[in-house]
């Protein structure tokens, strides 16, 4: 099969299409055995590849031992348990507790009802081209009005200043319940908050009792060569959204906080925040293993050498600027049918890359990051053989 029965809901005209039989490493395998890079991820997720062993092994045992219990919160699980504790010995003291969900989307929703719940404040403040999922709350701080004008009306109360720009940071009042911001812009073309921005936002958000929110979910999980991206501008957020790699290739998402501002939704009302399915024992253990694994080999400190030898090969005529850090880059071509262009001829070549949703210009570099230096060298072999073409 080659094309998308009409049983299944398309989000576009023009799906990649790819009929995926196995994967392994960094590698996917179609129908009729041809063989692909994968230097996208799953879009951020497969962070240690395709069927890492340590991920797979973990998720067989629980297998033997059970699946979904009860919502989340009221039976004690020990792969949660486990995992939010080991969350914990690994983030900032006050970043101590964790309410797990399903997916980056609802992370986002749960730490947007947070802080509007614990300040008691309901402004906003998002950024211009950011990205944070596409359920109504997540959209309504989606920067980007394409997206969201057929959709109104979404969240009121929401302002979008400029990502970078330090005199737009003016806007946030004692007003305003919360500032959400990913430390680099995943779908805005990989753009990296400079540090002396963050910390001056930091600054504002303590001067007004703002609650500052890091939208980790693309960033996160080691992709920046540290395990969180935060740690790489000197700057701890009020709340910590995690979910794609997090999950180690299962529907895994967090929204973490402290255990103050987190005990808010215990009551007026009770329940203040439910998920029947968030941190399923299965996506819970896997989560575990892909964080023990990075935390527990050189992985991590690869990363800059892996990021150094893409921008070495990646050099051509036709590219105009590698953005990003670590395994996070962005390829600017300045032209977006020039880029459509490339993204299908690899395809066509072995290798799989992408655009971004509010940068169609730009090629998507984000590989698993166990990815070798000899599969680096081919990637780039391939994408400047195809630029040579194009």
């Amino acid at each position: 099969m080659s094309y998308f029965p009409p049983t299944i809901a398309q989000t576009s005209d023009f799906p990649i299409g790819i009929e995926v039989s196995h994967a392994e490493g960094i590698y996917l395998y179609d129908s009729t055995g041809k063989k692909y890079i994968d230097l996208i991820s799953g879009i951020g997720v497969n962070n240690l590849g395709h069927r890492h062993p340590a991920i797979i092994s973990a998720i067989n045992q629980q297998l033997e031992k059970y699946l979904h219990t009860m919502v989340f919160g009221e039976f004690l699980q020990e792969p949660q348990i486990k995992l939010a504790k080991r969350l914990s010995e690994l983030l900032p003291e006050n970043l101590g507790c964790t309410f797990f969900v399903n997916s980056g989307s609802e992370a986002v929703e749960g730490a947007i009802k947070l802080a509007k719940r614990f300040t008691g404040r309901t402004e906003i403040i998002a950024f211009n081209k950011s990205y944070h999922g596409s359920t109504h709350g997540a959209l309504s701080v989606m920067g980007n009005e394409e997206f969201k004008q057929n959709y109104r009306p979404l969240l009121p109360d929401v302002k979008f200043i400029e990502f970078n720009e330090e005199v737009a940071l003016e806007t946030i009042s004692d007003s305003t319940a919360c500032v959400i911001i990913e430390p680099i812009q995943g779908e805005g073309g990989v753009k990296v908050a400079d540090k002396k921005y963050l910390k001056r936002l930091r600054e504002i958000c303590n001067k007004f009792r703002v609650l500052l929110i890091f939208d980790e979910v693309q960033c996160g999980m080691g992709r920046t060569g540290t395990l969180w991206a935060f740690e790489q501008f000197g700057v701890t957020p009020d709340i910590l959204l995690l979910a794609k790699a997090f999950g180690g290739g299962l529907p895994l998402g967090a929204f973490i906080s402290s255990q103050e501002i987190m005990s808010v939704l215990k009551n007026n009302p009770i329940l203040g925040h439910i998920t029947t399915f968030g941190g399923n024992p299965l996506s819970c253990v896997a989560g575990y293993a892909i964080l023990e694994t990075l935390n527990s080999s050189d992985i991590l400190s690869v990363i800059p050498k892996k990021e150094k030898l893409f921008r070495k090969l990646l050099s051509h005529k036709n590219i105009l600027e590698i953005r990003g850090k670590g395994l996070m880059l962005a390829v600017e071509l300045g032209n977006a049918d020039k880029a459509f262009s490339v993204i299908q001829k690899s395809m066509n070549a072995g290798l799989i890359t992408d655009w971004f949703l509010h940068c169609p210009t730009a090629l998507r570099i984000s590989p698993p990051l166990t990815i070798s230096e000899p599969e680096i060298e081919l990637a780039c072999s391939i994408i400047n053989k195809v630029l040579d073409e194009c």
